[in-house]
């Protein structure tokens, strides 16, 4: 029989030597604290084990053109099946990618007003902005155009003879100065603040308007040289610190020609019941569903099934909010997630095992159930269905529960329980314990005696929002997906604010790959010291960016090969084997380690073998305080989960005061034993004299706050207002908001 995946002798990561038969066509969620050895099961485990296995019957030569997934160290493993995996790594950021170009929905639409929009203006691809037939000339179909900051260029109070342009290049007595200076066109002592509109078109211009001729034939006007030496200039030719300061010069700002349309007034003319493509990309998915079923054409009818069949899935999987034009690198990682899955959810494959990563991330308690209904219905069609998950509603449903522990790290990595999720309640587990506990509101939520004011907001779906954010106490903000919760707190209330406040979130840490916990929060150079003391070697010796780095990888530790019309394949330096050093580097010792042995130690062992290291064991212990004390000191930042990176972004301002600290969902990849250290952790960023205020989802956070502002009623268009803000206990008493209907149900 082939119903169960049989592992025997798994020891990958921090795993002990554990075996496991996975019951196939079932929903099995894999539950435990962070880092307990979960993901090496599901991920690094069935999933790249499955993968390697599908890629190992293609040709050698396409073998030797995919990526590489390592062997897992597994005994034995068999009966697997291909595999899907939805996680929530972020979409592309390209600039050009939509919801609606990465969902094929945008595809569609173009054929549909190729095919019967009025007037008539050409195939499908006059529709695209990524097509010359069909991009605005001026901004080549990317919405906005990089240009100069004038505003960053000028001190308003200043005269040309008190330097009043910023660059050093136009500073008192130098070249430039003396060229503007000696034109005669300018009162020296004239204060910029006070110049008329075509003295300041000659300054930035060197004419009377924007677009004129030049008045002299020396003075070009400060942007259209920056224009020529910045936007034009090849960066890769210049120092980095060059680079930092013109980018600070540079903008992007709205296209003047198409306002952000991206397309060119050809395409843009042609209709659909009144509508171009543009503003069709600009309803939201319940909207767009309405007008496309207005359609009655004939030659439309196969199109608008297909496409309404799809916003179907996009509105039960919770994202009625989303539009075609939203930009795919605006999205969160739960939002992400859940558009992958759309591209499942029709799909009539069966025997496949689906594998996700908490797909409950970013979805109010309100919308889980929608979660679980395509989790259900996946499984309904025989498929296995592995689920990394923390949420009691999603661990509720499941048909297996495998729980890993007990605790991170090297003291996790074993099975705790296999079972029902009754039966999981009655285990005294971590997380059976967990699932069975009630959380109350707080007793004394501390009273807010100032307040930062909001007014007016209307920025995305809010519609004139006036709030006061309370100061020194910790507010929780809540409502639906969709609703402005993020668009309140962190492009209005951040950006007003933005020299008080410190946004924790769980974007990537580094663009590159050698960010490492240690260089992250900056001990990693009194780690090189240590060495270097203790050896006689050079500091740098130490560090696999310089001397210390294997020649082959050039310190990577891996090699990527890039491909012509592929995707680059990553494989791990045959040469360090993926230890980023070189030979002589790791011969050098401190206390019988070498610098290697040393990264590859977690947080809480480093904390130990540098207790006299104060510099270094301060950091240590703010890695243990966030609850990352598992996480080892050389792991790539870029493996870590988006709750991760947030936790290892708080450890580097655990001693900060009077700060604004915005968290946007810290809860995400937290165990419910663990929230009860987080929290704590922020109620102690309150008492030091900070303000914390958490954009979450999670009840048990809800309960801890002081003061909670509800957004809503619902999402996109029917959101973007408060509906309530007060004390979790007054919203629980006399609120029928969708959140305090659900605080009171966990109650």
């Amino acid at each position: 029989m082939n119903d169960t995946i049989e592992i025997k002798g798994l020891h990958q990561n921090n795993l002990k030597n554990i075996s496991l038969s996975i019951p196939k066509n079932k929903i099995v969620v894999f539950t435990g604290v962070s880092g307990s050895g979960k993901s090496s099961i599901v991920f690094d485990t069935i999933a790249a084990e499955s993968q390697r296995q599908m890629n190992e019957t293609y040709t050698a030569w396409v073998r030797g053109r995919m990526p590489k997934y390592e062997k897992p160290k597994v005994d034995y493993i068999d009966n697997l099946s291909a595999s899907v995996i939805v996680d929530q790594s972020r979409l592309g950021g390209n600039a050009r990618s939509t919801v609606g170009t990465i969902s094929d929905l945008y595809t569609a639409l173009r054929v549909l007003y190729s095919r019967i929009g009025t007037p008539y203006v050409g195939t499908a691809s006059y529709f695209s902005f990524n097509d010359p037939n069909g991009m605005c000339p001026k901004c080549s179909g990317l919405g906005n155009i990089t240009d100069i900051d004038t505003e960053g260029l000028v001190d308003a109070d200043k005269s040309w003879n008190e330097g009043m342009v910023k660059l050093p290049a136009y500073g008192v007595g130098n070249w430039y100065w003396k060229i503007y200076v000696e034109s005669g066109l300018f009162d020296l002592d004239k204060k910029f603040k006070d110049y008329s509109e075509e003295e300041r078109n000659i300054l930035y211009y060197g004419a009377k308007t924007p677009e004129g001729e030049r008045v002299n034939k020396k003075v070009e006007g400060i942007v259209n040289q920056l224009r020529r030496t910045v936007l034009m200039r090849d960066t890769s030719t210049i120092t980095e610190a060059s680079v930092k300061r013109l980018l600070n010069l540079i903008i992007q700002k709205e296209c003047p020609c198409c306002h952000g349309k991206r397309l060119n007034e050809h395409a843009l003319s042609c209709k659909i019941n009144g509508k171009n493509i543009y503003e069709m990309c600009e309803l939201e998915f319940t909207g767009l569903r309405e007008e496309l079923l207005k359609i009655t054409d004939k030659r439309a009818v196969t199109i608008v099934e297909d496409m309404v069949k799809s916003l179907d899935r996009m509105i039960d999987i919770g994202l009625p909010y989303l539009s075609m034009n939203r930009e795919s690198s605006t999205l969160s990682g739960g939002e992400a997630q859940r558009l992958k899955l759309v591209r499942y959810m029709g799909s009539a494959l069966t025997g496949m095992t689906y594998i996700f990563d908490e797909p409950s991330t970013g979805m109010h308690p309100r919308d889980v159930h929608r979660m679980c209904k395509l989790l259900r219905s996946l499984r309904d069609k025989g498929n296995t269905v592995l689920v990394v998950e923390h949420d009691k509603d999603i661990i509720s449903i499941a048909d297996h529960i495998i729980d890993v522990g007990p605790l991170a790290g090297n003291r996790g990595g074993e099975i705790l329980f296999e079972g029902s999720y009754e039966n999981l309640l009655l285990s005294g587990t971590l997380t059976g314990n967990a699932m069975k506990e009630i959380v109350p509101i707080k007793d004394n939520p501390r009273i807010p005696k100032n307040y930062l004011p909001v007014r007016n907001a209307n920025c995305h779906n809010l519609k004139n929002v006036s709030v006061d954010i309370p100061l020194n106490v910790l507010t929780v903000v809540t409502g639906v997906a969709g609703s402005g919760k993020s668009t309140l707190i962190r492009d209005v209330f951040a950006k007003k604010y933005a020299e008080d406040v410190v946004i924790v979130d769980q974007s990537p840490i580094t663009a590159t790959g050698r960010s490492t916990p240690a260089t992250f929060l900056g001990f990693f150079d009194d780690v090189r010291k240590v060495m270097s003391k203790e050896t006689g070697q050079d500091a740098s010796m130490f560090s696999f960016n310089s001397k210390g780095g294997c020649p082959v990888c050039k310190g990577k530790g891996i090699v990527v090969t890039e491909l012509v019309f592929m995707d680059p394949v990553t494989t791990v330096c045959e040469e360090c084997e993926g230890n980023r050093y070189n030979k002589e580097v790791l011969s050098f010792e401190y206390r019988g380690k070498n610098i290697m042995e040393i990264l590859d130690m977690s947080a809480e062992e480093a904390l130990i073998f540098f207790k006299d290291q104060k510099k270094i064991a301060k950091h240590l212990k703010a890695m243990v305080e966030v609850g990352l004390g598992y996480l080892s000191l050389g792991q790539p930042t870029s493996t870590l989960s988006g709750g991760e990176r947030q936790r290892l972004k708080l450890a580097k301002h655990l001693d900060d005061k009077g700060s604004i600290f915005i968290l946007d969902e810290p809860t995400t990849g937290l165990h419910a034993s663990d929230i009860k250290s987080i929290m704590l952790l922020f109620e102690r960023f309150v008492d030091r004299g900070n303000t914390v205020i958490i954009i979450e989802h999670n009840q048990d956070v809800m309960k801890n706050a002081d003061y909670i502002i509800d957004i809503g009623p619902d999402g996109g268009s029917s959101g973007g207002e408060i509906v309530f803000q007060g004390t979790v206990k007054d919203m629980v008493e006399n609120s029928s908001t969708i959140t305090a209907q659900y605080i009171r149900k966990s109650m």
